[in-house]
């Protein structure tokens, strides 16, 4: 089939490098969001997406909104037979939906219809899933509400980080997706509907969602930090700056005794309190500094007995 791959992120590369791959389908154009400002510099720099089609010598969209009449006008032209879209990052109007004979095909990050919207891994790492997966579904104008093809799954490990986890589903997904065109093209998959019960809702993190509260479980601060890990990125408040954190370690119950954000610095570990039990800190990044370990962070900073994050 000719192909409109639609993605941003460097999650949906895989997914686009798969479909180049592939003997069964030509991928005619990309689209993406349009270049941004990016490092200390503000330079425009192309998407991930962007980059690997630009290697691939496939011409790229970069329509500032989807409903632009320009872009309609050229995906008319181009004539997709099916288009792919891994977290492109637009909602795409009625018109544009229209156009590929065989609609749009998505893949999403979780298993449908839990965790519809814009942060499906960070949400099933917050909540404690212990399995999720990847869907792929025709793109309705709803938000991930369209029927769906066929999903894979995936264990949520202890220590994965949305991150990680999101790395092992781009590539699980990314041959999810390519069956799925086969089994299109072949007639050989049926779109079916979505459940009622089970859907969930996963809006966007912000870097205000991302900060710990000290006065929680312990638990409940590692799975925030590990679901905002790597980005936006988890962090505490201390002297009244922000002190970035990277993933952290619950103790045994009944090995030290801290208040919530309280601070202890052995020689070997800095630990600060929660609700419950003490976590140990992993990595730390002060403001304006870079990622460091905690012991050598505080050493630094000379935190004082008494002191507490917030």
């Amino acid at each position: 089939m000719r192909l409109l791959f639609a993605g941003t992120p460097a999650p949906a590369v895989p997914a686009l490098r798969a479909l180049l791959d592939s003997p069964r389908h030509e991928v005619v154009a990309v689209l993406t969001r349009p270049d941004a400002p990016s490092g200390r510099g503000r330079r425009l720099t192309r998407s991930p997406v962007g980059e690997l089609a630009d290697s691939a010598g496939i011409p790229v969209l970069t329509p500032a909104r989807p409903s632009e009449p320009d872009f309609l006008e050229a995906l008319r032209e181009l004539a997709p037979d099916c288009a792919p879209v891994v977290a492109y990052g637009a909602l795409l109007p009625r018109p544009v939906l229209d156009v590929p004979a065989n609609g749009w095909v998505n893949l999403h990050f979780s298993l449908l219809p839990a965790w519809r919207g814009a942060a499906p891994v960070q949400s099933a790492i917050r909540h404690g899933d212990d399995v999720t997966g990847a869907t792929t579904f025709r793109l309705e104008e709803g938000m991930d509400t369209g029927p769906t093809f066929g999903v894979v799954t995936e264990t949520v490990g202890p220590t994965d980080t949305a991150g990680t986890l999101l790395g092992r589903l781009a590539e699980s997904g990314a041959k999810l997706l390519a069956a799925t065109l086969d089994g299109i093209e072949d007639g050989t998959v049926v779109a079916v509907p979505q459940p009622p019960d089970g859907v969930t809702f996963a809006p966007k993190v912000t870097t205000a969602d991302a900060r710990v509260p000290v006065a929680v479980p312990a638990t409940a601060i590692d799975r925030l930090i590990r679901s905002v890990t790597p980005e936006p990125g988890a962090w505490y408040e201390f002297r009244g700056e922000r002190l970035g954190v990277g993933p952290v370690t619950p103790l045994r119950t009944g090995e030290v005794e801290l208040a919530p954000g309280e601070l202890l610095v052995e020689r070997r570990r800095v630990l600060a309190g929660t609700a419950t039990v003490p976590v140990e800190l992993g990595e730390v990044k002060p403001k304006g500094k870079r990622l460091m370990a905690a012991p050598d962070w505080a050493r630094g900073a000379r935190i004082e007995p008494g002191e507490h994050l917030s």
